[in-house]
């Protein structure tokens, strides 16, 4: 929000700044996903991904027309996504026809402070927390079945923890495990000395994530060019 200087930004000191934001969020996304570590470009980040129907990831920091304009005209792989943190009318007005609109999501961050009482599900679930890497994992698993019913991941860029991934099971909807995740990673990232959080949430998550505490600090517009038979 632009010319807010109060307490919001106190809470994440100069990474309240939008771009270190976002360069924290790239590069923590790509250790949570273990692809290639992002290479800077103009206006943002470039993330060979390697995935069908996600094979190139651009993420730009400013809503910049004649930059998007000419990514979007010069990048037309299949598979290639455009997130930049604009509205969704900025991006797609930047570009041709052959560039399909995504869901917009929204760049959200938190400070990581101890819970007193940290939120634990209720039985029949038992919550942990494994580290594979660089990557914290947080799960609760169902009990009587032994499948993992909510799962969340979590990644450090310096001081920065970035959240991703985080998941309930439809079967296990509204049973408080998404709450329970986002505790649990929290509590890690305390633990291992990341003082702010980020993620990027989905329209469903982010009031979820406001009741935690989370800000959103802009809305990621994104893009893709399709990829004949692949899944988004």
């Amino acid at each position: 929000m632009p010319g807010h200087h109060h307490d919001d930004e106190g809470r994440t000191g100069t990474l309240a700044h939008l771009p270190g934001l976002v360069t924290a969020w790239v590069h923590g996304w790509a250790v949570s996903r273990s692809v290639p570590t992002p290479v800077a470009v103009a206006g943002g980040w470039r993330i060979d991904v390697g995935a069908v129907g996600h094979r190139i990831r651009y993420v730009l920091q400013t809503p910049d027309h004649q930059l998007l304009a000419d990514l979007g005209r010069q990048e037309l792989v299949p598979g290639t996504w455009i997130k930049v943190v604009a509205d969704q009318a900025d991006l797609g007005s930047a570009l041709p026809d052959t560039w399909a609109m995504a869901d917009t999501g929204y760049l959200m961050t938190t400070s990581f402070t101890e819970v007193a009482s940290a939120s634990a599900p209720s039985v029949p679930y038992t919550p942990r927390v494994s580290t594979v890497g660089d990557v914290a994992i947080a799960t609760c698993t169902d009990d009587a079945t032994g499948e993992i019913a909510a799962s969340g991941r979590l990644a450090a860029a310096g001081h920065v923890g970035v959240i991703d991934q985080v998941a309930t099971s439809p079967a296990h909807r509204r049973r408080g495990l998404g709450r329970a995740i986002m505790h649990s990673l929290s509590h890690h990232a305390c633990e291992r000395g990341m003082h702010t959080g980020v993620l990027v949430a989905t329209d469903d998550g982010r009031e979820l994530y406001r009741t935690l505490g989370w800000t959103v600090r802009s809305p990621i517009a994104a893009a893709y060019v399709p990829e004949p038979r692949a899944r988004r």
